[in-house]
């Protein structure tokens, strides 16, 4: 190995509102040697979640370590072994782990998954989040043939697959919400939504009646907030609601909870399922959406929507960035 440092970004200062690049600095660091049980992995590509935003806070709210001022954020990543001395890992192995943020991350041997190198037709395919989507889909809203599907958040790293896979799940009709009329008309023209509605360009609720005039059968919820409560009102006898995310509280300017109206009365009567699903139970889905995401790539039933910012450097501006909407799809850094 040639490199002696790498460049490590820490948590500056906690955030009293929107992500900012002062939040951040990025520090050169020597390159740490591995000890026995240890890997040493050189970090090639690293994934960014909105629940990085809620991290920064002290008291987060999530079952996640928040991260502490003066140390490098964690997250998502996939790398080379460089060295794993006592361990069945070699150099050159494809690893995924949760020490991101770095370009060399040392972690204990059991901490690092080895990946099939030749399974996606590009790597970084390993840091999507359709994981967490076809856990909604399939066991939290139990989509089925003939379904009309409602996602929140249809534009994010999730909401862009979730709608993918509502269709293999024989969904008829998918309808997203979003922020702009732009990312509206992709999400209808690249990705197959039948129709979205727009945060901001009136209420949701009217909205979603005229794009689903015989109400909803399978609800994934990304956002809450109004977005939820639409989904509700207009919820079928018998639909399913998956609470997968939060993002109209984790992504608020002033850090306040969103709350959400129920009528409880009106969701017994119709025998409404309302389950909130989180993926930390799930995770023998991650092999299975692996497999089933490669086979979709490769024969162009799937797709990958996704922004890549190229250096460690751009990590505190590509969390702005997607905390601020500015992509289609998942956010990925390339080291």
């Amino acid at each position: 190995m040639t490199n002696r440092t790498y460049r490590e970004v820490r948590l500056a200062a906690r955030p009293t509102g929107p992500v900012t690049d002062d939040l951040f600095e990025i520090v050169e660091v020597p390159v740490p040697e591995p000890g026995p049980g240890q890997v040493l992995v050189r970090n090639t590509h690293m994934g960014l979640g909105a629940v990085m935003r809620s991290l920064m806070d002290e008291h987060n709210g999530v079952p996640i370590p928040s991260y502490e001022v003066g140390a490098p954020l964690h997250g998502h990543a996939i790398g080379e072994v460089v060295a794993a001395p006592g361990t069945d890992l070699n150099p050159g192995d494809l690893v995924e782990h949760r020490l991101g943020w770095r370009e060399y991350a040392l972690l204990d041997a059991d901490a690092a998954t080895r990946l099939d190198p030749d399974l996606m037709p590009d790597p970084a395919a390993y840091l999507s989040q359709g994981s967490t989507a076809l856990m909604g889909i399939e066991r939290g809203a139990e989509v089925r043939p003939g379904d009309t599907v409602f996602v929140t958040g249809a534009a994010g790293g999730v909401g862009t697959l979730a709608g993918q896979v509502a269709r293999q799940f024989g969904a008829t009709r998918v309808i997203g919400s979003t922020g702009s009329q732009q990312k509206a008309d992709r999400l209808i023209k690249e990705l197959g939504y039948d129709a979205v509605v727009i945060r901001g360009a009136g209420p949701i609720e009217e909205q979603l009646r005229a794009a689903a005039p015989d109400g909803i059968d399978a609800v994934f919820d990304n956002v809450g907030g109004e977005q939820l409560e639409a989904a509700l009102a207009l919820a079928n006898r018998n639909a399913r609601v998956a609470i997968v995310g939060a993002l109209a509280s984790q992504l608020s300017q002033d850090g306040t909870t969103v709350k959400v109206a129920v009528d409880s009365l009106s969701l017994l009567i119709r025998s409404i399922t309302l389950r909130g699903i989180a993926l930390y139970n799930h995770l023998d889905l991650i092999p299975q959406w692996n497999r089933r995401f490669a086979a979709g790539l490769r024969d162009g039933t799937l797709t990958f929507p996704h922004a890549r910012l190229q250096g460690i450097e751009q990590a505190p501006r590509a969390l702005r960035e997607l905390t601020e909407g500015r992509h289609l799809g998942a956010v990925l850094v390339e080291f």
